[in-house]
């Protein structure tokens, strides 16, 4: 695994992140021990969490895999370990947060509560990187950022990152750090995958010119580019069938991910990833890393028989040609998660 800089911190992670949202509920506990095990094996330091997993999110789970994660890393040595974790923003975003009764927000009281929380689950006295799961555009910067400082202050924080976020909040939250000189954002951890690059209309430049790394989740849409919603499949334990379920917020989101133009696209990965000889979650992955504002790209498994073609493309750099085939695609498809 190559490292990379967390934004401007002294924390350097390995460029490929292991995440765990689907553990303590698609994968149990000797699963998701073994898939760490695995990723810790392969040289994978770097670890993401969140105090409202496992999703889909659920008030009679909440918290359970914090809890496996804190077993697992009792067995490593802590320093070994860069783990990142989240505090629930506001709860009226797509779906309500299970955490706290619903009531979250980013106020000093909230963010205390969760930082608590999660030592506890993780069984730890800091975390390495602390981040907002999504932000509250309707409260003003200085009040969190002062909160989040305050844990870096302490010492139970070591590194401070935001999640969805926008470019307004980003140069907001950044702004309100340097006014108050305290500790800023070093991360931003958003959707970005060959399904979807947004990110790079705008929110790359920030990155860029402002020293923030991004550390993309979803670079297989969700499971999508793995080519499991072809043709109409809904997979019973495939996680946006479950979301179609759950409420018409999450329906919502599940028809981002699905849809005509995402099926469309994938299928094209799907070729372009045979042409090159590798299998397509080898090719979405090492595109991911290929990008010079990208520090780690978090992936995910629920079993471990998906690791070895993730892991993969820790040793593959694509080739001109091959990103050239890539970006025709997104040009003649455009946006298809809108």
């Amino acid at each position: 695994m190559k490292n990379r800089r967390l934004g401007r911190s002294s924390i350097y992670v390995s460029d490929i992140c292991m995440g765990t949202m689907t553990f303590g509920n698609q994968a149990d506990e000797a699963m998701a021990h073994r898939i760490l095990d695995m990723s810790y094996e392969a040289g994978i330091n770097f670890y993401d969490t969140a105090e409202g997993y496992p999703v889909p999110p659920d008030v009679k789970y909440v918290g359970r895999t914090e809890e496996i994660v804190g077993r697992w890393m009792k067995t490593k040595p802590r320093d070994a370990i860069i783990m990142a974790t989240k505090v629930s923003g506001p709860s009226h975003v797509w779906f309500k947060s299970p955490c706290r009764n619903g009531m979250t927000a980013l106020d000093r009281h909230n963010i205390v509560s969760a930082i608590e929380g999660s030592l506890r689950r993780l069984q730890t006295d800091y975390v390495d990187l602390y981040q907002t799961h999504w932000p509250d555009h309707g409260l003003a910067y200085d009040e969190h950022m002062s909160a989040l400082d305050d844990l870096v202050t302490a010492g139970k924080v070591r590194v401070l990152g935001c999640s969805n976020e926008t470019s307004w909040g980003l140069m907001k939250s950044l702004a309100a750090s340097d006014k108050l000189g305290i500790a800023r954002h070093e991360t931003i951890q958003n959707n970005f995958s060959l399904n979807n690059r947004r990110f790079e209309d705008e929110l790359a430049q920030v990155c860029r010119q402002e020293g923030v790394s991004l550390i993309p989740y979803s670079p297989l849409g969700g499971g999508v580019l793995t080519g499991k919603y072809q043709n109409g499949q809904w997979p019973a334990d495939a996680r946006f069938s479950r979301y179609r379920e759950v409420g018409p917020r999450q329906a919502q989101m599940a028809y981002r991910f699905v849809n005509e133009k995402t099926l469309a696209s994938t299928e094209r990965w799907i070729g372009l990833a045979r042409e090159a000889g590798m299998p397509v979650t080898t090719l979405a992955t090492a595109w991911s890393k290929q990008h010079d504002f990208v520090a780690s790209t978090i992936v995910g498994a629920t079993h471990s028989d998906q690791l070895p073609d993730i892991f993969a493309a820790a040793e593959i750099t694509l080739d001109a040609d091959l990103l050239k085939k890539i970006d025709a695609v997104s040009k003649e498809i455009r946006y298809p998660m809108g």
